[in-house]
């Protein structure tokens, strides 16, 4: 897992698994195992998938890396306390899974919320072998 940050401002997390090393062989099926440990997690709940992909390949003027074969969102919230109205700002949280030929790049953006964060991080962790 590597952290870095886009942008000079948006700080994320992010692994990349050889298809090789991996233990699923789409993004469909990464997304139905997100989506089951999020299911199963007692605070997360599963929100929506978001075919990112899809999305940006049939606007008129696009521009996706040549490298990218498929992009799918999870989109969830761990959201259990809302202690100052501006909270609301940082939710939900999501996993973007990014196919390339020979890998998949798993992503997230830090979660303010350490629990959160580590949950996230085994997830993503846990699609390799």
């Amino acid at each position: 897992m590597k952290s870095m940050t886009i942008k000079d401002t948006y700080p994320i997390q992010a692994i990349e698994i050889t298809k090789d090393e991996a233990k699923f062989n789409s993004t469909n099926e990464i997304i139905s195992y997100l989506k089951e440990k999020i299911e199963s997690h007692p605070v997360a709940v599963y929100i929506s998938e978001f075919d990112h992909y899809t999305h940006t390949k049939n606007l008129p003027e696009h521009k996706i890396d040549e490298t990218i074969e498929d992009v799918k969102i999870i989109i969830f919230c761990f959201g259990k306390e809302l202690p100052i109205p501006e909270m609301a700002a940082i939710r939900p949280r999501s996993i973007a899974v990014v196919e390339q030929s020979d890998k998949f790049v798993l992503s997230f953006m830090d979660a303010p919320n350490p629990v959160a964060h580590e949950a996230m991080a085994e997830w993503v962790k846990g699609v390799k072998k």
